[in-house]
């Protein structure tokens, strides 16, 4: 059981359930219903984070999902009482040759994710992407003699203004990536890379458990053992 446990928070390689299932030569259910469980318990466990000094941050977005939801099961099967759900599935968009939006949309769910060099990190869902939600979620995370790091967005722009903080905007374009020589958020833009290789074998997680594997990666990359987590939850 140890071993099945280590696959869940400690360092082996994320999988899928279904992979995972037929690894441990399990039922895809019992692996899922094991899921769902060390959700629950990672998401009442303490892994705080305090940040301090210079403190970078920046967001990483993540496809919508409704898997599992059957909401167009339903709409088809009744399609006169049943109301169409508010976007196309996914695999239309190739299937029927629909147009894909362009760029950003309210389909693009905001991960805003905090590091300082100390090694604190944090990943966090947001509602949306307006200014004055990247203000507020970062308001408790950063002291007031913090040096904010982030890109030009009015959130974190509106922050540092009320709070007085010193704030260094650096850019995605080569040259424009360092300010004044040791200011930057290529922290983060590590966590984005390893939060896109963790999250890559689920192939799109339902929204409505999208916290659960953020939860899930801070633990794994805090390095906290399944005996740790149950004595923290």
């Amino acid at each position: 059981m140890r071993g099945r446990s280590e696959r869940y928070a400690g360092t082996s390689a994320p999988q899928s359930v279904r992979k995972l299932a037929k690894q441990l030569d399990l039922n895809k259910h019992t692996i899922w219903r094991w899921r769902m469980l060390v959700f629950s318990i990672i998401g009442n466990s303490s892994v705080g984070a305090s940040f301090s000094g210079i403190i970078e941050a920046d967001k990483t977005y993540q496809r919508e999902s409704r898997k599992g939801s059957r909401e167009w099961v339903r709409y088809f099967a009744d399609t006169q009482k049943v109301p169409q759900p508010p976007r196309p599935r996914w695999e239309d968009f190739t299937t029927k040759g629909l147009k894909m939006m362009r760029g950003l949309s309210k389909w693009q769910l905001p991960i805003l994710t905090v590091a300082d060099r100390g090694g604190s990190r944090l990943f966090r869902r947001l509602p949306n992407r307006k200014s004055v939600t990247v203000e507020r979620a970062m308001t408790p995370l950063v002291p007031n003699d913090a040096v904010l790091c982030s890109d030009g967005g009015n959130g974190y722009k509106n922050l540092a203004s009320a709070r007085g903080l010193e704030h260094f905007v650096v850019g995605s374009k080569p040259g424009t990536r360092v300010a004044a020589g040791c200011y930057h958020i290529q922290n983060v833009n590590s966590l984005h890379a390893r939060y896109g290789k963790f999250i890559k074998p689920f192939c799109g997680p339902a929204t409505k458990n999208l916290d659960g594997y953020i939860r899930w990666l801070e633990v794994r990359l805090a390095g906290m053992r399944p005996a740790e987590i149950v004595r923290a939850a």
